[in-house]
């Protein structure tokens, strides 16, 4: 059960950004209540424009549904795996699987901004650049283009999750790359499955 799992695996001895696998549309309920039970909580919400025959709704909705992220707290681990609507902590083999600082300051940075942000394809491969001026200056992503502008995909690589924001071309510069070998990582997200070792 996950409630043994959390206390037999190794934890980061750093305060780092590890990860929750939630129930479908419990994101939102996860994140209040621990947040409330003093963790810190990072919830990355989007607004998405849903229309209806008798109306017109802006929705807040998360932008990798089902994750909801969580830094420090390894202590109180089984506190976490027990609230309602948490179906798991993912892992590394027998590691708590923990995310890069970068990753989630770039996702951070662009849902807190005032540009247009949403899900996005995982993407691994094209033309790798970085912002050179700002609110989103020094973060780094994948260009794109689409319907005749351009975006900038951030991803959080140990998901296979990514998220898209509008970005004009004249703001980014290439990144120089050590090597041309792109590996496209799979996709493990199902409910009581790990992240690959």
């Amino acid at each position: 059960m996950l409630t043994s799992q959390a206390s037999r695996v190794e934890t980061p001895k750093d305060p780092a950004w590890w990860v929750l696998y939630t129930r479908h549309q419990h994101e939102k309920t996860v994140a209040e209540s621990l947040s409330v039970h003093g963790f810190e909580v990072f919830l990355p919400l989007y607004e998405s424009t849903r229309r209806w025959k008798d109306r017109t709704k802006i929705l807040s909705l998360p932008l990798f549904p089902c994750y909801v992220f969580v830094r420090g707290g390894y202590s109180r681990m089984l506190e976490v795996v027990t609230t309602p609507g948490v179906n798991m902590i993912l892992h590394r083999g027998e590691r708590v699987a923990t995310i890069p600082e970068a990753e989630l300051d770039a996702i951070r940075r662009t849902v807190e901004g005032h540009l247009s942000v949403e899900p996005h394809p995982f993407l691994k491969c094209g033309e790798r650049v970085r912002v050179i001026r700002g609110s989103l200056e020094g973060v780094e992503g994948v260009l794109i283009r689409k319907k005749g502008s351009f975006r900038l995909v951030l991803s959080v690589e140990m998901l296979a999750q990514s998220a898209a924001v509008e970005i004009d071309v004249m703001d980014v510069e290439p990144v120089r790359q050590e090597s041309s070998v792109v590996t496209l990582p799979g996709h493990s997200a199902g409910v009581g499955r790990r992240v690959g070792t």
